[in-house]
């Protein structure tokens, strides 16, 4: 069992950085990968990035060059750093972690960009 808590969302103008942070409790040492997904209001929800515990990256399209995924030295926290935000990056963003044939998620926290 894993658990996820999100943090970092808030209310920013076009052009603007913030940084979300996920904690991960419970039996982290056999997370195999964490990522970061978005969902807008009527959309799916959509993979942002996503880091293996090897430390091998991905990134969706829209946010290459803008959003850097990190974590600390102990694994145990993911950090989502988002600049040069734009209204399109509106959404509830969720942090998830896989451990073998189970994925957990986080409660999600509001992002939302202004123009």
């Amino acid at each position: 069992q894993v658990q996820l808590v999100e943090s970092g969302g808030d209310l920013v103008q076009a052009g603007g950085s913030l940084r979300l942070s996920c904690v991960s409790s419970g039996s982290t040492s056999t997370i195999s990968s964490h990522g970061w997904y978005r969902q807008a209001p009527g959309k799916q929800r959509e993979l942002v990035a996503r880091m293996t515990r090897g430390g091998s990256i991905n990134y969706t399209d829209s946010v290459k060059g803008r959003f850097t995924i990190s974590r600390d030295n102990a694994k145990t926290t993911v950090y989502l750093q988002m600049n040069s935000l734009e209204p399109g990056d509106t959404a509830v963003y969720y942090c998830n972690a896989v451990l073998g044939p189970r994925v957990y998620w986080g409660q999600g926290t509001q992002v939302t960009v202004s123009s």
